[in-house]
């Protein structure tokens, strides 16, 4: 692999649904639990709002659960017959959200269908994206596929991710990613931004 290198002024930390109702819901996850996903995503974004980054919490929730999909399917995650908690779309206090950031509300697996995360990141010249959340394979392999659509770099923080199983977990990150991305850790992408 060549060298890491992160210019902040250029990159943007995409968080994906690190929310009280998937990260603190203490249901099994791989292959790290959603505590530790939220402690290093955590920290990317200290490490990268500090370096000038710009950072984009993306939760997914629901107005009247007639907002999301609703396809026949032999294992159905849809959120539409669900019973959510007031709280259930609310992202993890741990990752400090400020004025300065986008925060994303999707309502589809891609946090790029239909929202307006292409507009702001082209709007500030950004053209790298460090992706992490949960689930591996799910928000967050969606958004990368989407993200190698529209032609950005990324950079994929695979131990601020997890699964529901390693399996899932692992068929993304070995898989998919190396095919349109960088995989590093959280300490390889902190060591790797340049200074302002």
């Amino acid at each position: 692999m060549t060298e890491l290198k992160i210019e902040p002024g250029r990159t943007a930390l995409v968080i994906i649904d690190l929310q009280k109702g998937i990260a603190a819901t203490g249901r099994p996850l791989a292959p790290i639990d959603g505590a530790k996903v939220v402690e290093n995503a955590s920290k990317l974004v200290s490490a990268l709002r500090a370096a000038g980054a710009f950072i984009v919490p993306v939760h997914v929730g629901s107005t009247d659960g007639k907002d999301m999909p609703s396809v026949n399917a032999e294992q159905s995650i849809s959120m539409a017959s669900r019973h959510m908690a007031a709280d259930w779309a609310d992202i993890m206090p741990e990752l400090g959200v400020s004025d300065s950031d986008h925060v994303i509300l999707k309502h589809n697996w891609s946090a790029f269908y239909g929202t307006d995360l292409d507009l702001q990141l082209r709007r500030r010249h950004i053209d790298t994206i460090v992706l992490c959340g949960i689930s591996t394979n799910i928000g967050v392999e969606s958004t990368a596929r989407d993200a190698y659509h529209h032609n950005y770099n990324q950079i994929f923080a695979t131990d601020a991710m997890a699964a529901m199983t390693k399996e899932e977990h692992d068929g993304t990150v070995g898989n998919i990613f190396p095919r349109i991305g960088i995989r590093a850790t959280t300490t390889e992408i902190i060591n790797a931004l340049k200074p302002r």
